[in-house]
């Protein structure tokens, strides 16, 4: 049995400079955000592609996989899944990156570099009145059924490439990542779930582009899977957003808070990348946490191209410049992304844009923001008629240790840099998926005392990195309000039945919509449904 005092945990990162209390910022804003990281910031809403959703990583909880880490990044939110005809191809001309610390300096060790590849097949029909006719391309992705075994009615076809970066992403040592069978260095990537008529068997076709491959350094085989999948994230998101328009937002307030609202994005899709990893390829000697966040990257120069180049048969590749821009230069950061809500409701309008852009050795630049936190303020401010509080306890230690440097005991690496990511404890076992907490490592505290052996403690859960059934709004709303704060930090009787109401925006979780096996994040939703589900709908 590990017992950990809270208290004394704050006492200690009281401390901390204001270099390590401002990546608190990043961290915190974890806690008080309540939506996952969709249009938070004004620029990334101009660029949809490149625009980081969400960022898991737990250890694998599949069967007979428990020593690997799953990390997924989830790009191009909100997509609807009628959403055709061109439908949510990747961008060629960006990098997408998952980025690994394996040694708590707030530097990446290990990168995972991913670029995306267009090939427009260019499908022609012959039109025209017999002796008169003309060869003129179809508008449609697609010019009759696909399946896992042939694919060549498509009409767009996307292909990736991976590599590894040991050191820093732009100047370390990088190389391929290859299929273990054949060692091709490009990989397939699925079509978007056009509809039930185009792809009878999703699923499958899915599963056929799962591939095993060498990652160079690692001594055993990894899986990787880029494609679309059924959005994850569970959140009440336009009534949160509409000044927590919500029926009841704490337990408290009425016992059938988490069963009176609806996820609202729960028909929406995302575009996943997705890595399995074995664990000893990603950790660094006897330190058994790492850190991890994805990022995007766009050249820094783009100029409107006016005479965009036919693409018939051609292949828009990366930095081809044969679309509507032409651009070049260094790479520039424009989406950052580790732990969930960082960015929405947390960091300041006028800094969203420059968070995005950030690193997080440079989180200290953000320390008011987490220090802080103005959510709590805000939430009194709505709902305190109904005797909500905001915690009175600044700087807000507790944000520090449990989103920014790590918990002791769980998921704190030995020489630590407060900075803002996910931070797990490879050395702590999966727990199955059948038995998983949704509220995660919240249930191991009991008045800021954390014990493995509580009742409902699940270690392996948030803020012990993420898996995809954890419901971090919650767990995010509840740490803002100061539920990890012991009494002795807290004392006021107020304010500490108000840190126990059990916050929640109502959409909760269910474990049916997940898989358990990688890349865990459910088949996507189809754009139309089958013959036989319209034929019942006529009925």
């Amino acid at each position: 049995m590990i017992i950990y005092i809270w208290g004394l945990h704050i006492m200690k990162n009281l401390t901390l400079t204001l270099t390590a209390l401002a990546t608190v910022v990043a961290g915190a804003a974890t806690l008080t955000a309540q939506a996952s990281s969709h249009r938070e910031a004004p620029f990334i809403t101009t660029a949809p592609k490149v625009d980081g959703t969400d960022f898991y990583m737990f250890r694998s909880y599949e069967s007979g996989r428990d020593g690997y880490i799953t990390l997924i990044a989830n790009y191009l939110p909100l997509q609807d899944s009628y959403g055709g005809p061109n439908y949510f191809t990747l961008d060629p001309s960006a990098l997408y990156e998952i980025h690994i610390d394996n040694n708590g300096d707030a530097v990446e060790d290990i990168t995972f570099q991913f670029r995306a590849s267009t090939e427009l097949k260019g499908f022609p029909l012959m039109v025209g009145a017999p002796g008169e006719q003309k060869s003129v391309a179809v508008p449609l992705a697609n010019i009759g059924g696909i399946s896992a075994g042939d694919q060549s009615a498509l009409n767009v076809v996307e292909t990736y490439t991976v590599n590894v970066v040991r050191g820093d992403r732009r100047s370390g040592t990088r190389q391929a990542v290859t299929m273990a069978s054949g060692g091709s260095s490009t990989f397939s990537k699925p079509t978007d779930n056009i509809g039930n008529k185009s792809i009878l068997d999703y699923p499958a076709l899915a599963a056929a582009n799962i591939h095993m491959v060498t990652i160079p350094g690692c001594g055993m085989p990894a899986k990787v899977f880029v494609g679309q999948r059924r959005e994850g994230f569970v959140v009440n998101l336009g009534e949160t957003f509409d000044l927590v328009n919500i029926a009841a937002p704490a337990v408290a307030l009425n016992p059938n808070a988490r069963s009176l609202e609806q996820n609202t994005i729960g028909d929406k899709n995302v575009t996943s990348l997705a890595l399995e990893v074995p664990i000893s390829c990603l950790t660094n000697g006897s330190e058994p946490v790492i850190g991890g966040w994805t990022t995007a990257s766009l050249r820094q120069g783009r100029v409107l191209n006016p005479t965009p180049q036919r693409q018939d048969t051609l292949s828009a590749s990366p930095d081809s410049n044969i679309g509507s821009a032409l651009q070049g230069g260094a790479w520039t950061q424009v989406s950052r992304l580790g732990s969930p809500l960082v960015n929405e409701v947390v960091i300041g309008l006028p800094d969203k844009d420059l968070f995005n852009a950030s690193e997080p050795k440079d989180d200290a630049q953000f320390a008011d923001y987490v220090t802080h936190p103005t959510l709590p303020e805000l939430l009194e401010i709505l709902f305190g008629g109904a005797g909500v509080t905001a915690p009175d306890a600044f700087p807000r230690g507790d944000l520090v240790a449990a989103f920014l440097t790590g918990v002791g005991s769980v998921n704190q690496p030995a020489n630590v840099v407060g900075a803002e990511m996910l931070r797990l404890n490879t050395a702590l076992p999966a727990t199955a998926a059948g038995a998983q907490n949704d509220l995660g490592a919240l249930q191991c505290f009991v008045n800021g005392e954390l014990t493995l052996t509580n009742p409902g403690c699940d270690p392996a859960g948030f803020p012990n990195g993420r898996r995809p059934i954890d419901d971090v709004v919650d767990i995010a709303l509840r740490a803002a309000m100061g539920e990890l704060l012991p009494p002795s930090v807290d004392p006021r009787p107020a304010s500490q039945a108000s840190r126990n109401f059990g916050y929640t925006d109502g959409a909760l979780p269910n474990p049916a919509d997940y898989k358990t096996v990688f890349p865990y994040l459910e088949d996507p939703i189809p754009g139309s449904p089958t013959e036989a589900a319209l034929a019942a709908a006529v009925n």
